[in-house]
């Protein structure tokens, strides 16, 4: 890599290699960023997940400013043109800034860099002002911490003297705890959002002056989920109470003190989300924890759920409908589970019959591109026009292609398992609701991932419960473009002071409480 000198020389030879050096390294870098960019938002299938993408164009794009600034650090200033010279510009394209101008809502500090001398050069007379030149930056204030002092002053009366009258003391949060509900939201997005785990919060709370031992931080986070478990009982009520629901787990390392390691319990997720068949309701996401992977735990969630279930191919879901014999609940298949067979053995052996089941997989893929977004209806009858036959035709060379390999290798299965699958995979041609795969549910996995490599693991069983409470209340609330924040903090403001009954908590769902009804459904 190349790298601009400290000191450079004086020989207009040797600046004219280094220019060239650095030039090339810049080329160098954009080729490989634009080769990044085109492995994420290109038509092959399989990219590269958002967070390893991103780590590659961050490091990439730092280098490639490195380069610029020593580039123009090589390049001396523009001398100062004579009256009737053209100026001398600095040969290097201008830096990329974000265009379009800063919020209006953000507040403005004005620094004025005024002349010293307002006496002319020329005749020395008095200057006055014919204008000015504006430019603005975006500034950074760190979060401050402040203490809310609560005065209850308290009156006697001087003609009996016996009466002593003062305002109740506001409930809080934590009984004879120092956080407000606004510092509690702040350490719950940090946790659960931000992915910080509770130890790297204390640091940052040192860093400003304050100690907060880490068991305090843990006991605050334990109060509030126990303040807003109702709430996330409600949201995964409403999600359970839709037609159609995507479900799907993950695992969630947990800490076993009783044998020295950790052990891996479950997280389940059951989404919501018809936005893209124009579908009543509005999206949202509700975790579940779990100690293990049994299939009673499902099947105690969605005791009782009648409707459309989307899921990937776990034997536990299909109890669940088995045990449902009046047909009342189906199962819709993951066309990327499916697929995702047939390219791992693509990218192994380069098989040609692996090739084609991707391809005629992705003929599917293509049609569902263009109607997305239409209604249900819409997509039902593009389906039976288009995806039909290409099913029919999948359907029958995937049999014949069994028959010609080992039963034993692992085409065969993969095969095996999208012929096992085949009722649930050909679902959607009849219902345009149906999704081609679950990958609305595994993206609602994906801030459980991270969160997971941060905090390595969760301390007990409970630590998965608080998980997956404040797990769902910040999913839904961005999937309803709510600050996760601003509503923690009002949900908390409203439950602790009881103006929100435990019968009005639907008022605090995200999209009511973004707009609430003219009536006054969420004033609590």
């Amino acid at each position: 890599m190349f790298t601009a000198p400290t000191a450079l020389p004086g020989d207009p030879a040797t600046l004219q290699l280094i220019l060239r050096a650095a030039l090339a390294e810049i080329e160098r870098l954009q080729l490989l960023i634009a080769g990044l960019q085109r492995n994420r938002f290109g038509r092959r299938s399989e990219q590269l997940d958002d967070e390893t993408l991103q780590h590659g164009l961050e490091d990439l794009e730092q280098s490639l400013a490195e380069q610029a600034a020593g580039l123009e650090a090589a390049i001396p200033p523009p001398a100062v043109a004579a009256s009737d010279a053209e100026p001398v510009a600095r040969p290097i394209k201008p830096p990329q800034r974000n265009r379009g101008a800063l919020p209006a809502h953000l507040p403005r500090v004005e620094v004025v860099i005024d002349v010293e001398d307002k006496a002319c050069p020329c005749c020395g007379g008095t200057l006055h002002p014919i204008g000015e030149d504006r430019a603005e930056m975006l500034d950074y204030v760190p979060a401050q911490l402040r203490v809310r002092v609560i005065r209850r002053p308290r009156y006697g009366c001087r003609a009996c003297e016996q009466a002593v009258v003062q305002a109740p003391a506001p409930e809080r949060p934590i009984d004879g705890g120092m956080a407000t509900e606004a510092l509690l939201a702040h350490v719950l997005v940090n946790k659960y959002a931000d992915h910080l785990p509770l130890y790297r919060q204390s640091q940052i709370f040192a860093r400003q002056g304050v100690t907060l031992d880490r068991s305090t931080l843990c006991n605050w986070v334990g109060r509030a989920c126990w303040w807003l478990a109702p709430l996330h009982e409600l949201m995964l009520s409403t999600v359970l109470s839709s037609p159609k629901v995507f479900a799907d787990d993950t695992t969630l390392p947990v800490l076993d003190p009783g044998r020295g390691r950790t052990k891996t319990g479950r997280l389940w997720c059951y989404a919501v989300d018809n936005r893209s068949w124009q579908g009543p309701g509005h999206s949202a996401a509700a975790y579940v924890y779990s100690e293990d992977r049994k299939a009673d735990h499902p099947a105690v969630h969605l005791k009782g759920f009648r409707g459309l279930l989307q899921v990937d191919g776990y034997a536990g879901f299909g109890r669940l409908v088995a045990a449902t014999a009046d047909g009342a609940t189906q199962l819709a298949f993951c066309w990327a589970h499916t697929r995702r067979k047939f390219y791992d053995i693509h990218i192994a052996t380069k098989s040609p019959l692996a090739e084609e089941a991707l391809r005629q997989i992705a003929a599917l893929y293509a049609i569902e591109a263009n109607i997305r977004g239409q209604s249900a209806d819409e997509r039902r009858q593009a389906r039976q026009q288009h995806s039909r036959p290409l099913v029919a035709a999948m359907y029958i060379w995937l049999n014949e292609q069994l028959g010609r390999i080992s039963g034993r290798s692992a085409l065969a299965q993969a095969i095996r398992y999208a012929l096992n699958h085949w009722g649930g995979l050909i679902l959607f041609l009849d219902d345009g609701r149906i999704e081609l795969d679950t990958n609305t549910v595994e993206r609602a996995m994906r801030p459980v991932a991270l969160g997971r490599k941060n905090a390595l693991f969760a301390g007990a069983d409970s630590g998965g419960r608080h998980w997956a409470i404040v797990a769902t209340l910040i999913q839904t609330a961005k999937l309803n473009d709510v600050d996760p924040m601003a509503w923690l903090t009002d949900v908390l403001e409203r439950i602790v002071s009881g103006r929100t009954k435990q019968n009005q908590l639907r008022s605090l769902l995200p999209w009511i409480w973004k707009n609430p009804d003219p009536v006054g459904v969420n004033t609590g």
